[in-house]
């Protein structure tokens, strides 16, 4: 049985959230702050929790830093916090979804299956040096792209984008974590960067680049691959 904890102060948001995830056969535990929510974390080891970041006692950021300091365990923010920057600091402290309130219950439910399923599957991925999609397939280790039988020529800008992303399938990737990592401390800000490559990459590898089916963006967040 998987195993949700919920970290919310909002008796009756939790109370929705327990009968629709007891219902659907997860085990539920609650923590109404951020004290709670550690010590049952350690205490229950979790499949995977959903977070709010607004908690009387500390701020949920903090709470997240926490935990990624022992685990990799999947976190869903849901909060009322709209802002980009918000968004941004959540997912850069490790967050692996980000939900804003009000929301759907159905799609939160989807967003926890995916974040379950990820988990599950991680080990194998990680052993994966060969990454097949029904367009193309990336070759890990020999730096190695071929769609319909053909080679893809990528400049170095271009695979250590995909490889990043490819490496962290269906995984949130921050626009800065992204610079970060390809272009170094100082562009940190060059969004447009990301833009320029990110569409060099869908033209040689999607079948439809202005409805990418694998290289997917969240608008002012980031980049997250989809298999």
């Amino acid at each position: 049985m998987t195993r949700v904890l919920v970290v919310e102060d909002d008796a009756q948001l939790v109370r929705a959230l327990v009968i629709n995830l007891e219902a659907r056969a997860y085990a539920v535990d609650a923590a109404p702050d951020g004290a709670t929510a550690l010590r049952l974390a350690a205490a229950k080891q979790p499949d995977v929790i959903v977070l709010d970041l607004g908690l009387p006692d500390m701020d949920g950021i903090d709470v997240l830093k926490a935990l990624r300091g022992w685990t990799r365990v999947p976190v869903l923010v849901l909060t009322a916090r709209r802002a980009s920057d918000e968004k941004v600091a959540a997912l850069d402290a490790g967050a692996d979804d980000y939900i804003t309130k009000p929301f759907s219950m159905d799609e939160l439910l989807a967003r926890l299956r995916a974040a379950v399923r990820r988990t599950e599957s991680a080990p194998a991925a990680r052993e994966t040096v060969v990454v097949t999609t029904d367009d193309f397939s990336v070759d890990l280790v020999a730096k190695r792209v071929t769609r319909r039988g053909r080679d893809i020529r990528l400049t170095p800008t271009e695979w250590q984008l995909l490889e990043i992303l490819i490496c962290h399938p269906g995984r949130l990737i921050t626009q800065r974590q992204l610079l970060l990592d390809v272009w170094g401390p100082s562009y940190g800000t060059k969004t447009n960067y990301l833009r320029v490559y990110m569409a060099q990459l869908r033209r040689k590898l999607e079948a439809d680049p202005s409805h990418p089916r694998y290289l997917i963006t969240e608008p002012g967040m980031g980049y997250r691959f989809e298999s």
